[in-house]
């Protein structure tokens, strides 16, 4: 079995360096809108060819000298990636692409080739690379690299990207490892929420605390409410001043620094997960509709609406959709897998008896109104989204509303 990872490392590097770097993140994202430019002039009528694309970039390169800057193999790749862009566009998977805006979008370079990259570690905590045009680059060495020193593997390449914390370094790699054979675990039943982060329904609730410190909560609270004031006092239609940038660096930051954490949070609770357990079933959720605003329109405005929004702050926070691709990627590397169910009615079903009402469910308090059962609400969902996958107390009704007939449950076999 052929495993292909991704691997972050945290860039060290001069100020020529970064600038230079600066100077290709530049270039890369107006070929990118050039390309996109070129590509859309005419309408649908005009389809242009995969060649075509390949010569306008050249040209592009001869007639504007500092898209020179950016090596040849990073302009085509920014050709490989646009034209990935559309065929996902095409295929419903995403949007059609679009310009890519100076401020919103984030700097990116790609290194197709793995073996100009010439990755060694030269200590117990610093690597270096070769990237070109750049030349050679120490990074933090954070943990191995497969293709690196002993480890097994190749690396195919790497993608240049910054954040607000700097460039990083993304290392594509490709590892062969055998067949997993299937997991011995047991099954469970895992329900996502904002009070509890990962209700499992063994009753191993993963949780976790604030992203940010005390002292950093603040320090953020107090930086957005200067930004606040130094944007009042900004006429309408006048450049942003730097004293007001800088201010919006030191947010972006601390939110960094909080993605970073919740990040780590999520790939070692996963870890944890697929090691222990061989069947995950989670329930499908539409976070897009789930996050969706309550302001309504004008005519028809909506109800709690700074309630809502906050709501959806908070979710967005846990970012329940990367857990589950995590988690999903981890358990078939472990021989496990990972099985979606329904989510209707998992909140409001006792997973005691099987009656479904909303009345039972009180913030994170659940009592059935029916058997009398009480228990924490996102226990009760957890197992219920187990009970659907048929490994639990499995339903033998459809769920009906309040005021039909409650039905029996049996234990599986």
């Amino acid at each position: 079995m052929k495993v292909s990872r991704g691997y972050v490392r945290r860039l060290t590097l001069t100020r020529e360096q970064a600038a230079a770097l600066d100077v290709q993140g530049h270039a890369a994202r107006a070929m990118w809108n050039l390309l996109h430019e070129w590509w859309t002039w005419g309408g649908r009528r005009r389809r242009p060819t995969l060649k075509q694309a390949d010569e306008a970039i050249r040209q592009a390169r001869k007639d504007i000298p500092w898209l020179a800057d950016l090596p040849a193999q990073a302009a085509q790749q920014v050709l490989k990636t646009y034209m990935g862009a559309w065929k996902n566009f095409f295929e419903g998977r995403a949007r059609p692409p679009e310009f890519k805006s100076r401020v919103r979008s984030r700097m990116a370079v790609d290194v197709p080739q793995g073996r100009d990259l010439d990755v060694r570690r030269l200590s117990r905590h610093v690597g270096r690379v070769r990237i070109p045009k750049v030349g050679v680059v120490r990074f933090r060495w954070s943990g191995p690299i497969p293709g690196v020193g002993r480890e097994s593997g190749r690396v195919s390449g790497a993608r240049l990207v910054t954040d607000a914390l700097g460039w990083h370094v993304v290392f594509r790699t490709e590892q062969e490892r055998p067949d997993p054979t299937p997991h011995p675990g047991p099954a469970v039943g895992i329900d996502r929420g904002v009070h509890v982060p990962l209700a499992l329904s063994d009753g191993n609730d993963q949780r976790h605390g604030p992203w940010l410190r005390p002292k950093e909560a603040e320090r953020l609270l107090r930086l957005e409410r200067k930004a606040a004031r130094q944007n009042r006092a900004r006429k309408p239609f006048e450049r942003t001043s730097n004293r007001l940038h800088r201010t919006y660096d030191q947010i972006a930051g601390l939110r960094a620094r909080a993605k970073r954490r919740r990040y780590d949070w999520q790939h070692k609770t996963t870890t944890k997960i697929a090691d222990e357990y061989g069947l995950v079933v989670t329930e499908k959720l539409r976070l897009a509709n789930m996050i969706y605003s309550a302001k309504g329109t004008v005519e028809a405005p909506g109800k709690n609406v700074r309630q809502k929004s906050g709501l959806n702050r908070v979710m967005l926070d846990e970012a329940h959709g990367r857990t589950v691709d995590l988690l999903e990627y981890k358990l078939a590397e472990r021989g496990g897998r990972l099985l979606p169910v329904p989510a209707a009615g998992t909140s409001q079903t006792c997973s005691r008896c099987g009656h479904r009402d909303p009345a039972s469910r009180s913030g994170i308090k659940f009592s059935c109104t029916s058997c009398g059962w009480v228990g924490h609400a996102d226990t009760n969902a957890a197992l219920n989204i187990l009970n659907a996958a048929g490994l639990g107390r499995v339903r033998t009704w459809s769920p009906a509303p309040v005021g039909c007939e409650a039905s029996t449950t049996r234990r599986a076999a």
